[in-house]
């Protein structure tokens, strides 16, 4: 039996949003009408959030995140931070689940000026994160390519920038200040999470990629360069990981594909601790891909999915876990649910119950086979 992981990603960990509760959707609401204050808006998401962080305590998770009940996007909320970065109307993305078809347009993101990080995103809701766990606290930001990917060169003002080099090295500089003012608070564990590189294992977002002047091929080394100068700068015992995602909206997705085309500059390329990585079902491909992981790297399995209410089996999740050690050591695998169960406010189509089920189902397979 594989020993316990010491430090992040844990062996049952999770990727971060939780299903919002009936009463801060209704908060929010009240907000947007303006019948209530910012200030009372975020006394509500308090309350939701330390109820999110006993719900993951009380299932034996490590690593405790805030739900992400103060934001609508994964992403957007985030991004739109920085200056130079303009929210602009949706770009319509067509969203697959087993039986329909869910037509999305999430906001746009443009730069119109030069990047600049001018105040700190993350610090007051860390901080408050931090105060209402005993476990670590886990920050989830969105990875610095999905600035990029969606609109590539177009997207990025040319006056502005007249060479992409100088966006890329403002874009690393921007995150740079925000790892720094995080680790001056004492966070420890970092996830950022990256739709794009997932998006590039699939023929038909590749040949959108072409269509817009990009080259898929090129892309991850370029992705991965882009990260590692973001994170450069963190400290040692500031643990980051990526996941990877192909969609996530209502219980449905946009890509699919192995991760065979970005596995090898992902898995060594890129300076992370570790990856969460969605093998739920047949989208993501099979574990091959995994033979190029280096020792020491951590790869969580999302294998209990985050979008249907059935709960996976025992035995098939331990089945799963032994496939892949045949291509990573056990010691260096983890167990998670493939995604978030809301990466925008709507939320998956699963209950708050399915929700709980999962995570206990996680942190019980994990504790049978590493102990």
């Amino acid at each position: 039996m594989a020993k316990a992981a010491a430090k992040p990603p844990f062996r049952a960990d999770h990727v971060g949003s939780l299903l919002r509760p009936k009463d801060l959707l209704a908060a929010r609401d009240r907000r947007k009408r303006g019948e209530i204050s910012a200030a009372e808006l975020r006394t509500a998401e308090d309350a939701a959030i330390r109820k999110a962080v006993a719900l993951q305590e009380k299932a034996g998770l490590q690593g405790v995140t805030d739900g992400e009940y103060r934001r609508t996007f994964f992403h957007v909320d985030f991004l739109e931070q920085l200056a130079g970065v303009a929210v602009k109307g949706g770009l319509p993305v067509n969203f697959h689940s087993r039986t329909e078809e869910i037509q999305f347009a999430p906001p746009r993101l443009e730069v119109d000026g030069k990047l600049k990080h001018v105040k700190d995103i993350q610090a007051a809701d860390f901080d408050f994160l931090k105060s209402a766990t005993q476990r670590t606290p886990k920050v989830c930001i969105p990875s610095p390519t999905m600035l990029h990917f969606r609109g590539g060169r177009k997207a990025v003002d040319e006056k502005a920038y007249p060479k992409m080099e100088d966006f890329f090295s403002d874009l690393a500089k921007a995150y740079q200040a925000e790892i720094k003012s995080l680790a001056a608070r004492g966070c420890t564990y970092l996830q950022l999470d990256d739709t794009n590189l997932a998006y590039l294992c699939d023929p038909a977002m590749r040949e959108r990629t072409r269509s817009i002047g990009e080259d898929p091929d090129a892309l991850p080394r370029l992705y991965a360069k882009i990260i590692n100068d973001a994170i450069a700068a963190k400290p040692a015992n500031m643990a980051v990981c990526i996941h990877l995602c192909r969609g996530n909206f209502q219980s449905a997705w946009v890509a699919e594909g192995g991760y065979e085309p970005v596995a090898e500059v992902l898995f060594n390329e890129m300076n992370i601790d570790g990856y969460f990585l969605e093998y739920d079902d047949e989208r993501s491909g099979d574990f091959k891909p995994l033979r190029f992981v280096p020792k020491g790297k951590k790869v969580v399995l999302g294998l209990v999915s985050s979008k249907v209410a059935a709960l996976e089996p025992k035995d098939a999740i331990k089945r799963r876990i032994d496939e892949a050690a045949k291509f990573v050591d056990l010691k260096d695998l983890c167990l998670s649910p493939q995604c978030g169960f809301s990466s925008t406010v709507e939320g998956n189509k699963v209950t708050e119950d399915d929700e709980i089920r999962k995570l206990g189902l996680v942190v019980e397979v994990a504790h049978e086979v590493w102990g």
